[in-house]
């Protein structure tokens, strides 16, 4: 961040300040006190010499933010949750199906399929088209 004496600070110079703290409190370098006590220092401040001080005992930090590495799941988490729930309940009813057939001496009729396959289709749909990944997001302007 370039840093020049007695300019005023804008508001997204102070946004990045106050991202490096949240860094620096993530690896631990600030608690939770000292953290709150710098960021309302930096949202009071007029300038970027003010900015300069908040971090002027603290390390500087590389340009990669920590979490670069990982790419985004394609299946969000409740999508995960509904896929196992999905497949816990097939497996349910699959053995419920097995035991009635093997009680009966039989096959019976495959009931399952009416649990699973509509079920599954619409989670397979859901996931495919990526409706629910956030992509499709309507953007609405207040």
């Amino acid at each position: 961040m370039d840093i020049t004496t007695g300019t005023r600070a804008s508001d997204a110079e102070r946004d990045t300040v106050v991202r490096l703290l949240s860094r620096h409190l993530a690896d631990g370098r600030l608690d939770l006190a000292e953290y709150d006590q710098r960021v309302a220092q930096v949202y009071g401040t007029a300038t970027r010499d003010d900015l300069q001080l908040v971090l002027s005992d603290l390390p500087k930090l590389s340009k990669e933010t920590p979490a670069e590495g990982k790419s985004p799941s394609r299946m969000p988490i409740w999508q995960r949750i509904e896929g196992t729930t999905w497949l816990g309940v097939s497996v349910l009813v699959l053995v419920i199906w097995a035991a009635i057939s093997i009680g009966v001496g039989e096959f019976t009729y495959p009931w399952p399929v009416w649990v699973i396959g509509p079920w599954g289709a619409v989670l397979a749909f859901r996931m495919a088209a990526g409706f629910e990944s956030g992509r499709f997001r309507r953007r609405t302007s207040c």
